[in-house]
């Protein structure tokens, strides 16, 4: 998650000669690791969902699943991520509230201490339940829109969907709950962007959170001619735009982007035009966030248990709560991906071997490079910068995978 708002309240102060906030630093956790916390860890409840949404990745369905994780197995979980140092739980699915003891299991959250947050479609929260999500005391509601009526209705495929999540943010804000919008842009949807921005203003909401597609893309040298690749440029160009904007009038907004940790790199490129001066702050500070945590600082728990690195590895499986606490998987590198995930640098290859700013991005995601090519350390095809602006001639070493235990660098030059 990169927390654009952040980096540029930074720019905005530095450049009004006020101190910015001192950039915060993400540390493993692990033995000897002092103070350190455990990931944010994004847990599926449940995998039922009232929608049928075109782009879920969960593949729910409106229908009960077997095997999910029983409430106790539920709490004896959270006893052991509350031990673990686990900062942050976000309750998702499905439709998390479509789970009948959500309310046992958040409340329980909040009396132990986590911060906890809750990732809805919306259409569930109504009169009848408002005040139930007010005394658990979640931190935050994440509600997701796909853009205005026409379009989020056409992709949840339910008339009065968007008009359902829309009373669900004024609703959480109106009864002093922390909400935000997810957005997806998508050659489909990028066009509401502007008035989803727009609506946000307009209705008080308290957070802006944009995910990338985890996209294949085409080519290394023409990503800007890319029309993906073009459209997310667009789209974070409109971002920082807004969110400048924000800053200097002095509103509170958070302004986040997520799935595509080249972001870092791109505001540090539109630094450099627009806060010369404070440009090499800024790349201090985004070396300190360390870009991707997928493995270390961000994890997920599906509706079986099942641990992953992060919610879009649902294919790959480092082990089950309920045979192991999540602890012990977590910190287990024998498994090699976990292994690779944790290594920094990363051993990645291609562009991002190359890459001149992997301290920023650690790689971007590594989900996208397994899906096109089976090499869960290639270069991110998601990468929407040029190679001239990562520093990249003439490609960069090259990664060759026959399993995640057999990953071998291959230098581009002779006798390496």
């Amino acid at each position: 998650m990169f927390r654009l708002s952040r980096y540029v309240s930074a720019l905005v102060a530095a450049e009004e000669g006020r101190a910015p906030a001192a950039p915060s630093r993400r540390v493993a956790p692990g033995p000897g690791a002092g103070e350190a916390s455990g990931p944010v860890v994004i847990w599926n409840l449940i995998r039922r969902c009232n929608l049928t949404c075109r782009h879920c990745y969960a593949l729910s369905a409106d229908k009960d699943f077997a095997g999910e994780l029983s409430t106790d197995e539920a709490f004896t979980v959270m006893d052991d991520l509350k031990a673990f140092r686990v900062p942050v739980l976000i309750l998702s699915g499905g439709e998390p509230l479509l789970r009948p003891d959500i309310w046992r299991i958040a409340t329980r959250a909040k009396m132990m201490g986590f911060y906890v947050g809750l990732s809805t479609n919306g259409t569930l929260i109504d009169e009848d339940n408002i005040h139930r999500l007010q005394t658990v005391g979640f931190d935050y509601v994440g509600i997701s829109l796909d853009g205005l009526a026409a379009t989020h209705d056409h992709f949840r495929r339910k008339d009065g969907a968007f008009a359902a999540s829309l009373k669900a943010i004024r609703l959480c804000r109106d009864h002093g709950i922390k909400v935000g919008i997810r957005f997806c842009p998508t050659r489909d949807t990028a066009q509401d962007l502007p008035a989803l921005l727009d609506l946000a203003d307009a209705e008080g909401i308290d957070k802006v959170y944009v995910t990338h597609l985890n996209y294949a893309g085409r080519g290394n040298h023409n990503r800007r001619d890319d029309a993906h690749h073009a459209l997310t440029r667009r789209t974070m160009d409109l971002l920082f735009e807004r969110c400048l904007a924000d800053v200097r009038a002095g509103r509170t907004r958070e302004y986040v982007t997520g799935n595509n940790d080249a972001d870092g790199v791109y505001l540090l490129k539109w630094a450099e035009r627009r806060f010369p001066a404070q440009a090499p702050m800024l790349r201090r500070r985004l070396e300190a966030w360390g870009g991707n945590a997928s493995g270390v600082n961000v994890a997920n728990i599906d509706n079986l248990g099942n641990v992953h690195p992060d919610t879009m590895w649902w294919t790959h499986t480092l082990g089950n709560v309920r045979k192991r606490p999540f602890s012990d998987i977590w910190m287990d590198t024998s498994d090699p991906l976990m292994a690779g995930l944790k290594q920094r640098p990363r051993a990645v290859g291609g562009r991002c071997g190359a890459c001149a700013f992997q301290a920023i991005c650690n790689g971007n995601t590594r989900t996208r490079a397994f899906q096109l090519t089976g090499d869960a350390w290639a270069e991110d095809p998601g990468c929407y910068l040029d190679d001239d602006e990562i520093g990249v001639t003439g490609g960069g070493p090259r990664v060759q995978l026959t399993s995640f235990g057999e990953t071998r660098r291959r230098a581009a030059v002779a006798g390496a």
